[in-house]
């Protein structure tokens, strides 16, 4: 008989009473115990942390920083609240005290009285450091103690970060202050530089200027010197001018005491005189303006009319009385012509004369009739200003007399410029001197300014470099540095492939456990070794098969069932659904073989035996912490059992990531289940042969 019909044989009875199908039952279902339910029992524990009772004690008194207040205390309260990270009960600290002593609260947190002060303390002259305070009691329960560790630690690194913010926001400020103080310290210092060298310049100007003013004092005490004599010689002629106009004022005034009742009683007459002179002046002009053009013409008209009455007369006369004998002279004609061709000769020789006059002393005649001119003018003036000559004589004496005056005055000024000339002179000896020293005081300034215009300009660009090395942060540069200062080192964490939950990371550790118990309880009442098969002497590999092939087939309905379980009941999602259930197939078909093996070896103690592999597997498989946190004894052991490389595959298939570790499971678990299935068949071949050990065995489960 082939060993599928064995297999199946075997199998069909169990259904042949109700006890017998209720332990093909039990058997199917018992991987769902160690598997689904433990799984299902702490699927997401860090899920449900908002349900364990923790004493949350705020005795935070508050404080203030800076004119502003700071309550650390309520912050934390509220930052835990909105966290939903455990139950938080409000409390005092005697009752959180008694809470974790009899199990109330697993654990309670404490903010001090003067936490915010101490936190308010990193910007004052005395930084002291805030402390949160932790109450675990391991008692009631170790784990619960472990996340707390963790979660306060998260809590204490945020309230660190917030105060190390305000204390480096407070920082960067400063940095801030003191850049633009120390601008302005080096603007003013080279506002000095400036000034400095400004005064430089200014002190070489002045120490130029105080050597010219010192010629320019000596000059000036030589030239008061001068105008001090000046002054002595101008107030002697001041003094002669002011006695002359005295004398002047005197005698003008004795004349006018005389000559002012004259002229007031005889203005008119005066007037008219004056007028007729003016109007003599005009003919005369007119007269003398004729001759000087009428004398060339008459005196050539005079030649002519004296030389036509001598011919005239001639003719008249004297050849008349010789030539013709009949005509006669008329002896009262001739006389006359003959006294007026004499006359007019004469005539003509007084206008040749007259003219021979106006001919040569035409200049004289000019200024003749410039001054008759002038007479002219004076004269008509004269007529027109005779009617006022006693007031205008009473304003010309008044004038001589205010000249007198002011001559007098001015005598009086020249002696007190006399006085102060030679006050001054005094004076400019001694200015001269002042200056000298203030000259000597000024080049020693230029000397000292240029040590000062050095300093300023090792002062302005020592500010400056310092300006430049000083940092400036506007207020998103400042928020910026002072969230990386508070914070410097940030986990930047990332899982290739993350598991979501508790129970999916776990999952790969309990499934196998399952099944390994599962295929264990299963030889419980399925014989590793077909007794009808050894009865009837078939080959060792046959009846190694028909033992074999039960159990692979009620564990392939176990790998459906769990696998159904965590899928659709806990929400198991596997990155390889197939492939997984693929892979436990080959699982439990090694588990199988190799429990199969220890029972048909060994018989009783290979179940014992088969707890002990068990064991062995769970404890160095690396399935709860890494096999390198365990002692050396289970790394040792590590890679020579099955369950080491089935954890790892199944960690691949479930969350995701490379198959190799898959693939070299099942390399490992086909050489493990040909090896077992091979030991299964020689223990067959054994057991073909009865012996006194198999009749009366000395241990029987």
């Amino acid at each position: 008989m082939r060993s599928p019909k064995l297999a199946a044989l075997e199998l069909k009875r169990f259904g042949r009473g109700k006890l017998p199908r209720a332990a093909i039952v039990a058997i199917v279902l018992l991987p769902l115990l160690y598997g689904a339910l433990y799984l299902w029992s702490f699927w997401d524990p860090y899920g449900q942390l908002d349900r364990v009772p923790v004493a949350l004690v705020n005795d935070d008194e508050g404080a203030t920083a800076d004119g502003e207040e700071l309550s650390a205390g309520d912050d934390i309260v509220k930052g835990l609240r909105d966290s939903e990270v455990f139950a938080w009960h409000e409390v005092s600290a005697a009752e959180a005290r008694k809470g974790v002593e009899d199990g109330t609260y697993y654990l309670s947190l404490t903010m001090p009285e003067d936490f915010s002060a101490r936190i308010a303390s990193s910007s004052g002259d005395s930084p002291e450091t805030g402390a949160l305070k932790v109450e675990t009691n391991d008692a009631n329960n170790y784990i619960v103690g472990q996340v707390s560790r963790t979660v306060f630690s998260e809590v204490r690194t945020a309230a660190s970060t917030k105060a190390s913010r305000s204390f480096l926001d407070k920082i960067f400020i400063s940095f801030s202050d003191i850049h633009d103080r120390t601008a302005e310290a080096a603007k003013g210092a080279d506002d000095l530089k400036g000034g400095i060298g400004d005064a430089k310049k200014g002190s070489a100007d002045l120490a130029d200027g105080l050597k010219s003013a010192k010629d320019n004092s000596s000059k000036l005490s030589g030239g008061l010197s001068k105008l001090n004599k000046g002054a002595s010689d101008l107030e002697s002629g001041t003094r002669s001018i002011s006695e002359g106009t005295q004398a002047l004022a005197d005698k003008v005034n004795g004349i006018a005491g005389d000559v002012r009742p004259y002229l007031k009683d005889n203005g008119k007459t005066i007037g008219s005189t004056a007028r007729l002179v003016a109007d003599g002046s005009g003919a005369l002009r007119t007269q003398l303006d004729t001759l000087v053009k009428a004398a060339p013409g008459t005196a050539s008209l005079a030649q002519t009319s004296s030389g036509e009455l001598k011919r005239i007369h001639t003719q008249q006369c004297t050849k008349a009385a010789t030539a013709d004998s009949t005509a006669t002279a008329d002896p009262a004609l001739c006389p006359a012509l003959e006294r007026a061709a004499t006359t007019a000769s004469d005539v003509a020789k007084v206008a040749a004369d007259v003219n021979t006059l106006v001919a040569g002393n035409r200049g004289d005649l000019k200024k003749l009739d410039g001054h008759l001119a002038d007479l002219q003018k004076k004269a008509a003036d004269l007529a027109e200003r005779a009617p006022n000559l006693d007031e205008d004589l009473e304003s010309a004496v008044a004038r001589i007399n205010t000249l007198n005056s002011g001559a007098k005055k001015a005598a009086a000024g020249a002696d007190a410029l006399h006085t102060g000339l030679a006050n001054a002179a005094s004076g400019s000896v001694d200015l001269d001197t002042g200056v000298g020293k203030l000259r000597t005081g000024a080049n020693d300034l230029d000397g000292g300014i240029f040590k000062l215009v050095d300093g300023s300009a090792q002062l302005a660009g020592g500010l400056n470099e310092g300006v430049a090395e000083i940092p400036d942060y506007d207020e998103q540069d400042r928020n910026a540095r002072t969230e990386v200062m508070a914070d410097p080192v940030k986990l930047a964490s990332s899982s290739l492939h993350q598991a979501p939950n508790y129970g999916t990371g776990f999952a790969p550790y309990f499934i196998p456990l399952s099944l390994w118990v599962g295929a264990m309880v299963a030889y419980m009442i399925i014989q590793p070794l077909n007794r009808r098969a050894l009865a009837a002497g078939a080959s060792a590999w046959r009846i190694a098969l028909a033992g074999w092939l039960p159990v692979v087939a009620i564990g392939l309905v176990q790998v459906a069932a769990l696998m159904s379980v965590l899928h659709f009941g806990l929400g198991l999602d596997a990155a390889n659904g197939a492939a997984t259930v693929a892979f436990l197939a080959l699982v439990i078909g090694c588990f199988a073989a190799i429990i199969q093996w220890l029972n048909a070896r060994f018989g009783a103690a290979g179940r014992i035996l088969v707890l002990a592999v068990l064991m062995l597997q769970l404890t160095s498989a690396g399935g709860t912490y890494p096999v390198q946190t365990s002692p050396g004894f289970f790394n040792a052991i590590h890679p020579f059992l099955p369950m080491s490389y089935v954890v790892e595959a199944l960690r691949r298939l479930i969350t995701g990531g490379g198959l190799e570790p898959v693939w070299q499971a099942t390399a490992v678990l086909v050489a493990f289940t040909a090896a077992a299935l091979a030991l299964t068949a020689l223990s067959a071949r054994q057991k073909q042969v009865w012996t006194l050990d198999r009749l009366h065995p000395e241990l029987s489960l």
